[in-house]
């Protein structure tokens, strides 16, 4: 694999694999080091959502919060770390649910989706870039607005669906 671009967060790297008919053919991968998704439930079963601009669509989206794991760092400290800058919540209990791939078409990046209860809220610490707004809704509310088209974002539909699949537990 040859490297094609490399910045903070991610590199593109392009690969040759062979076809059935025997082709070479060229493949470009982006490759991510993974990232969390966080499903923070309040004590009354509201859901924490985010609302936040997505430069790359252009909208302004609803999402659960998430966020990029650095070098080296296991994924539940991602967790805390995402929960906390994104909504200024802190959980007693973070608890692993599910492995996912955002888009192996072309992508390799794993998300890993972690239920965030016993929350105390404080204050966010945004990166300079994020202007994000929170957003309370129960389960029923949240699952309308997937049906709806209010919430877009695959991330965030998977995890208020496998949580609605579970009855909300």
């Amino acid at each position: 694999m040859d490297t094609i671009f490399t910045n903070r967060i991610f590199k593109v790297v392009k690969k040759f694999i062979t076809s059935n008919s025997g082709k070479q053919m060229e493949r470009h991968i982006v490759v991510h080091p993974g990232a969390v998704v966080i499903l923070p439930i309040l004590p009354d079963g509201r859901i924490v959502l985010i609302r936040q601009l997505r430069i790359a669509v252009e909208e302004n989206l609803v999402e659960l919060p998430a966020g990029t794991m650095e070098a080296g760092e296991e994924p539940i400290i991602t967790a805390r770390r995402e929960l906390m800058e994104e909504t200024g919540y802190r959980a007693n209990e973070l608890t692993p649910l599910l492995k996912f791939y955002t888009s192996p078409g072309f992508v390799k990046e794993e998300m890993r989706l972690y239920k965030a209860t016993g929350l105390t809220a404080g204050p966010t610490a945004q990166d300079d870039d994020e202007k994000i707004e929170l957003f309370l809704a129960d389960l029923p509310k949240a699952i309308k607005m997937i049906h709806s088209g209010e919430i877009r974002d695959a991330k965030t539909i998977i995890g208020l669906l496998w949580y609605n699949q579970q009855g909300g537990q």
